[in-house]
């Protein structure tokens, strides 16, 4: 009966009508100045998407009114005077609601900047999987952090709860040890960025540009039109060719001429092709030398470098060389290789060949065995 006796005094009620009316007066001031600030920095940024007026300009709009409100109605209570355990129970409510309000901060901040890495100027380089990744993992942290200093400020034994925590963590890190190995090579993907989204690569057997990088896969398209799944993890240990970045292309061709040709013309072979290869666009010339002596042949081995990455117009230049080659040896009248074998036939004569309505000619015998037929190209 006395407890209800206190809330008829006259105190009592006056304590509440001042809180009340200071509450609502602090509440008006503080949203008043996080409006006034909010507006200002996001008209000083309204061009600048990109700047840190405008990022601080979204932080701030963030700042929750019910948070607000309870950090006025704390302000408020210390005007009036309140016994000590409600004063006890107040301090705590005081780190709550400003623990609160920092991590809706931190999270406004973790977003708005992955997404700025993705969208904004550079130009959708950053590979929004990692971003993706590495904001989630902020944003773990943070709240945890949040709720177990709150739970620790409110007197709770958190030794035993982080315990547990790790242990679990282990646990389910063992469990799915093979997804984390794809999720962290994602992750190493989007830090050392190998490749990219549209980059043309080569490994193993297969050759095509990369369409997707998700968590745990990367989807290449392939040169025949299939869709090519790979691990993560299991891409990151292969041997990764990337044309995508390749600036020049150095080209290294063989071509033979017959052993008939004379040596004065075979200088002149190489420098018919250092010529035709300067005058080439897009082409710069390296070598072109006699290479050696091989079977029916006598080989060229030309070097040169392709001043662009485009594999249609690398193809363009080694065809427009190929004509030019051949119409030069045309009028060297140098002839190209053909494949040709000699037969030998030892201790045997050679054989008559006899054709009806022809004469036949005179066999002679002949003391020599060891007869060579004619020679076949």
């Amino acid at each position: 009966m006395e407890q209800w006796n206190i809330w008829l005094e006259r105190d009592v009620w006056l304590n509440v009508a001042i809180v009340l009316v200071a509450t609502a007066l602090i509440y008006s001031v503080l949203r008043t100045l996080v409006n006034t600030l909010h507006k200002r920095l996001k008209a000083g940024s309204a061009d600048q998407e990109s700047s840190w007026s405008h990022f601080i300009a979204m932080v701030i709009g963030r700042t929750s009114r019910a948070l607000l409100l309870a950090f006025s109605l704390l302000l408020a209570l210390r005007l009036a005077d309140l016994p000590l355990a409600w004063q006890s129970a107040l301090s705590h409510t005081w780190f709550v609601a400003l623990a609160l309000q920092v991590a809706l901060w931190v999270d406004t901040g973790v977003r708005l900047w992955s997404r700025s890495l993705v969208i904004g100027k550079s130009g959708g380089s950053y590979n929004p999987v990692m971003t993706t990744i590495i904001s989630i993992m902020i944003l773990i942290v943070v709240w945890s952090v949040m709720l177990l200093s709150i739970l620790a400020n409110l007197g709770v034994d958190i030794t035993a709860l982080v315990a547990s925590l790790g242990v679990g963590g282990i646990a389910v890190a063992l469990a799915v040890q093979t997804v984390l190995s794809d999720v962290f090579a994602s992750l190493s993907i989007g830090v050392d960025k190998p490749f990219e989204i549209g980059d043309f690569v080569v490994f193993g057997e297969v050759a095509g540009s990369i369409e997707h990088i998700g968590l745990k896969t990367t989807r290449i398209r392939s040169l025949s039109g299939e869709q090519v799944v790979c691990a993560n993890a299991d891409l990151l240990r292969q041997i990764v060719h990337n044309y995508k970045r390749m600036n020049t292309r150095r080209i290294v061709f063989k071509f033979g001429i017959n052993y008939d040709t004379p040596s004065a013309k075979v200088r002149q072979v190489s420098e018919k092709v250092g010529d035709i290869i300067r005058a080439t666009p897009k082409a710069r010339f390296d070598r072109a030398h006699f290479l050696g002596f091989d079977e029916s042949q006598l080989t060229f081995e030309v070097v040169y470098i392709v001043l662009t990455s485009d594999y249609n117009q690398y193809m363009d230049i080694q065809q427009e060389i190929n004509l030019q080659l051949l119409d030069a040896l045309r009028e060297l009248d140098v002839r190209f290789a053909l494949p040709r074998r000699d037969l030998r036939l030892v201790g045997e004569r050679m054989p008559v060949l006899k054709v009806d309505g022809l004469p036949q000619p005179a066999q002679s015998e002949s003391n020599d065995s060891d007869q060579r037929l004619p020679r076949f190209s």
